[in-house]
């Protein structure tokens, strides 16, 4: 298509002047315009086919669009059938989606409120556009929109989805357990027949394997839909001709691809749900340290952590290690993961088994020098070869003899259900050399930097010690600190001594529906950024969600963390008396340090909790970690849900006596500045409402979750940010929270009865 010069010369002015466009302003203009261009007339019948043969021509000869100008584009889709006029007020929408200002945000905006079909066209192609990453953010908003809105949107968002689905089993997998959740809402009938349902079949199928390996050909962000259509055609066709075909039908069910991933994560997930069944705490430990010993015998294996940042594979898991965390129903539960990082782990050789009885050593013989080779034959007669350092490439998926099997993991059930008849002492006899002793252990040398190192940490302040309790099995585990953790693991494992090994963590969960604490998650990584970006020292931790299905998930732990409620029954000590025995006396520099750190983030939970009204706060619902932050977790209450729905905790955030007393009282430097900060975070928050606002107003399309039980909860939200009061009137206003958080009654009710029904201290 032929765009005059004129045309192209005033899209470069435009583009060199965006940077003085005020956002709000360019929003209403495009607002305006779209409003206008719903009013003109078609564009007569002769010129439409004209360019429709030429949209076409494109097509068959696979002119990727995002190759044209950014103009020419919107011209293209959006234009075409527009007469002069109108595309000429185009140009204020023009401006918006050419300029830097345009990111990601703005497009799941655009493609959640615009009702074009040429701006949904055109949005969904810029999704190629921007870096994985920032789209990965909002993956729970797209998978919603492409499960509960219209055909159009579906449309301009499933060519996406494929491509990636096609690159990544990661995303692959990720897709399915989303797709799977949010379609839960639904009715059953519709469910099986959806588009979300269709979607999610195609993925599990075999037929979105990559048509090369992602190593021999990199993709770049700068594609399009038009690259990814035949990906999204072939496949969909594809599925439909496979209902008369057993034997293809059959690959749906497990393709290679997927399978050990699948099946790892289903293996431990089962775990989750046999504990929920047993009585007391230390029962559980006892049957997750049996069943984690006999998961160990199927490692290492292709399948990975999905809640961890760098690729590899996990290739043991120290089962003594794992704990039962405090739940009164369900029975969440804790594992630490040794890793091998690798460069792939979808196309990287699985490392070889290194038995549990193999004697280490700093400079291993038997070929474990980490410079050498290992090479091993598996069952088949196959030979593979291994490299701690970098590893080569797998050619073939399907042949992965590694592969975790499904038909090993329903004998591993049987194992561990004809292991349970027998005495909870005889745990080792499951795998007698996987458990880790002492006695074994060869001598470690440690150089003299360590020794003055540790000596030096010892005198400078030794931190309380937790004894174990059997109703609370996790608080000694978690007291641990990480870094004496990881090594006293790695001192014991027989991967310790490569140079790849990590060691990772990971909270599994059955029963609870994870997808309001994903929703926490965003508007906390959201308003995280905004500070960030507005330099308010504002201090929250965010912890990683995955969503498996509509009642069980995996969640990213907060290391060298315990609860309050931990605290409090541990050290008998109030939280002052705490932090002087933890941190040194009132005028050390660990205790400042420790102080400040305790009112940033006092103050951004805060904002947090009134933002978007978290209840059920008793102590065992925050944190304290070894640096004097409190965090906050467990949003299953949020928006216009409470417990039991009675709405009884009616202060705005938790802040009590001891909370004022470890900032230094009432009248101290530190509590006003735990003020100041919050009035600080309360502007720079509403100056980026719109950003907090689509995030969950999104999240309530479709949705029967409790936090959306009700009208007016976007309502609610929105006017929680106070936009009409001003600066002045604001502070007023954080005086006013504060002082009614402090005197609240219900707030000391609350934990009382927490206390006496549950044990919380």
């Amino acid at each position: 298509m032929f765009v005059p010069p004129d045309i192209q010369d005033q899209s470069s002015q435009i583009l060199l002047s965006v940077s003085v466009i005020d956002p709000e302003v360019a929003l209403k203009a495009c607002q305006e315009v779209l409003l206008k261009v719903k009013q003109q007339n078609r564009k007569v019948p002769e010129q439409q086919q004209l360019d429709n043969r030429q949209l076409e021509d494109q097509q068959q000869h696979n002119v990727d669009p995002t190759e044209l100008s950014g103009p020419q584009w919107l011209l293209s889709q959006e234009l075409s059938f527009l007469p002069s006029a109108a595309a000429s007020k185009q140009s204020w929408l023009l401006r918006l989606f050419e300029s830097k200002l345009f990111d990601v945000s703005m497009a799941i905006s655009y493609l959640y409120k615009s009702k074009e079909p040429g701006v949904q066209a055109y949005i969904g192609n810029r999704l190629f556009s921007f870096p994985d990453s920032e789209v990965d953010f909002y993956l729970p908003q797209l998978f919603n929109m492409y499960v509960h809105m219209d055909t159009e949107v579906g449309d301009a968002i499933r060519p996406y989805l494929i491509h990636r689905c096609r690159c990544s089993i990661t995303f692959s997998l990720l897709s399915a357990w989303l797709l799977g959740a949010y379609s839960s809402d639904m009715h059953i009938s519709t469910q099986r027949h959806s588009r979300g349902a269709r979607l999610r079949k195609l993925i599990l199928s075999d037929e979105l394997k990559p048509s090369s390996l992602p190593m021999a050909s990199p993709r770049t962000h700068q594609r399009s839909k038009s690259d990814a259509t035949t990906a999204g055609s072939g496949p969909g066709a594809g599925l439909r001709r496979t209902g008369s075909s057993p034997k293809v039908e059959a690959v749906h069910e497990g393709p290679e691809r997927l399978r050990p991933q699948r099946e790892f994560v289903k293996s431990l997930l089962c775990i989750g749900k046999r504990l929920a069944t047993l009585p007391t705490k230390e029962q559980k430990t006892q049957r997750l340290i049996s069943e984690l010993s006999l998961l160990n015998h199927k490692l290492p294996a292709r399948v990975w952590l999905p809640t961890a940042e760098h690729q590899h594979h996990v290739c043991r898991i120290p089962h003594t290690q794992a704990v039962v965390l405090n739940s009164k129903d369900k029975a969440p539960y804790i594992i630490y993961v040794e890793v091998l990082v690798c460069q792939s782990f979808e196309t990287s050789p699985v490392p070889v088994r290194i038995p549990e009885t193999r004697i280490r050593s700093a400079r291993s013989a038997e070929n474990l020098d980490c410079g050498s080779g290992v090479t091993t034959a598996n069952p088949s007669g196959m030979t593979s070869e291994h490299r701690a350092g970098s590893f080569s490439a797998v050619q073939n998926y399907d042949n992965d003899d590694e592969a975790w099997a499904t038909d090993d993991i329903g004998q591993l059930q049987v194992e561990v259900r004809e292991a349970q008849t027998s005495s909870s002492d005889n745990i080792s006899q499951f795998s007698v050399d996987s458990i880790t002793s002492l006695e074994s252990k060869e001598p470690v040398f440690i150089a003299a930097g360590d020794i003055r190192r540790r000596l030096s940490e010892n005198l400078a302040q030794t931190p309380t010690t937790f004894r174990r309790d059997p109703e609370d099995p996790s608080a000694v585990a978690l007291k641990e600190p990480w870094g004496e953790k990881v090594r006293r693991i790695r001192e014991g494992s027989p991967y310790g001594h490569l140079p790849s090994w990590r060691l990772l963590s990971v909270i599994v969960k059955c029963g609870d529906d994870l997808r309001q604490e994903l929703l926490a998650y965003q508007v906390l990584r959201q308003l995280q950024s905004i500070w960030q970006h507005e330099r308010v020292p504002l201090w929250i931790k965010p912890y990683k969600i995955l969503v498996m299905s509509s009642d069980s998930g995996m969640i990213e732990p907060v290391i060298n963390a315990v609860s309050l409620h931990q605290v409090r029954k541990q050290s008998q000590l109030s939280l002052l008396d705490y932090f002087l025995q933890e941190h040194g006396s009132y005028t050390t520099e660990a205790f400042l340090t420790a102080q400040r750190n305790f009112v940033q983030s006092c103050a951004g939970y805060s904002l947090i909790c009134y933002l978007l009204q978290v209840k059920d706060r008793h102590n065992g619902n925050i944190l304290l970690d070894s640096e004097g932050h409190i965090i906050h977790i467990d949003f299953g209450f949020i928006l216009s849900s409470s417990p039991r729905n009675l709405g009884f905790e009616t202060s705005a955030f938790k802040l009590t006596s001891e909370f004022v007393d470890v900032m230094g009282g009432l009248n101290g430097d530190m509590f006003i500045y735990y003020k100041m900060l919050m009035l600080q975070g309360l502007i720079a928050a509403r100056k980026h409402m719109e950003k907090v606002l689509q995030i969950v107003e999104i999240m309530q399309q479709g949705s029967h979750l409790p936090c959306f039980h009700g009208s007016s909860t976007i309502r609610g939200l929105k006017e929680r940010f106070h936009m009409s009061l001003t600066e002045e009137q604001l502070q007023l206003l954080i005086d006013q929270l504060v002082d009614g958080s402090m005197r609240s009654i219900t707030t000391k009710l609350y934990d009382s009865f927490q206390y006496v029904t549950n044990g919380i201290m």
